[in-house]
């Protein structure tokens, strides 16, 4: 009955159990800490354009190119605990005819990497070098939380399943973010306080409307 397999196996599952507890307590001690984001976003361009969204189709759609200029200060999402940190901004607004349908498309995104795992980062070995030099000695490096962004060209172009966009109105510009830890859930920006944890302060442009596509005679006038 208490072969070396029985043994073994026993040796293990006391093993997985105490591992478990401990990565309990780990994911457990990110609640002790406050979490206090701040974002301040506004628009500093906005053109709607006309292009094809294959290059084999006869039927062009239109698209909305935003920048935008972004202050924010991210740093209480970094722990030890913390692997990265994705952050994005989206363009929302909702439908016309009175259905309330929201309609939400991400501009702009990035992945902000703690110093334990800048090794993990697509980046080149100059900028890895770069990080890892100005977070030597540091497990925390809050810094890499302060956003700082002027006249910001968006990644992606948006459009809508109508292939219609031009002279929207009410469109505003939203900061998201998603902690990624070591170990423990994921969490996303959230809508209201829960304990030490604050709901992000700001993090919302003002209303603005999409211009009508130019017309090849206006852009030579």
């Amino acid at each position: 009955m208490y072969n070396s397999l029985t043994r073994l196996q026993n040796v293990f599952g006391f093993f997985t159990t105490v591992a478990f507890v401990v990565a309990a307590i780990i994911g457990a001690s990110d609640f002790a800490v406050p979490r206090t984001p701040s974002a301040g976003i506004k628009t500093t361009n906005v053109q709607v354009v006309k292009g094809r969204p294959h290059y084999y189709s006869t039927k062009k759609e239109e698209y909305a190119i935003i920048k935008f200029s972004l202050d924010a200060d991210l740093s209480s999402l970094f722990t030890w605990n913390t692997k990265q940190l994705f952050v994005y901004v989206t363009a929302e607004w909702t439908s016309p005819k009175g259905n309330n349908q929201t309609n939400s498309a991400v501009i702009w995104d990035t992945i902000i990497t703690s110093p334990s795992s800048d090794h993990l980062a697509n980046i080149g070995p100059a900028t890895l070098k770069k990080l890892r030099k100005s977070a030597a000695g540091k497990p925390i490096d809050k810094s890499r939380g302060l956003l700082q962004l002027k006249n910001q060209k968006p990644k992606y172009q948006i459009t809508h399943p109508s292939g219609r966009i031009a002279e929207t109105d009410d469109v505003v510009l939203k900061v998201h973010y998603n902690v990624q830890p070591w170990v423990g859930f994921l969490t996303w920006n959230q809508g209201q306080d829960y304990g030490l944890w604050k709901a992000v302060s700001g993090g919302l442009s003002k209303a603005f409307s999409l211009p009508a596509v130019k017309k090849k005679d206006e852009k030579k006038a």
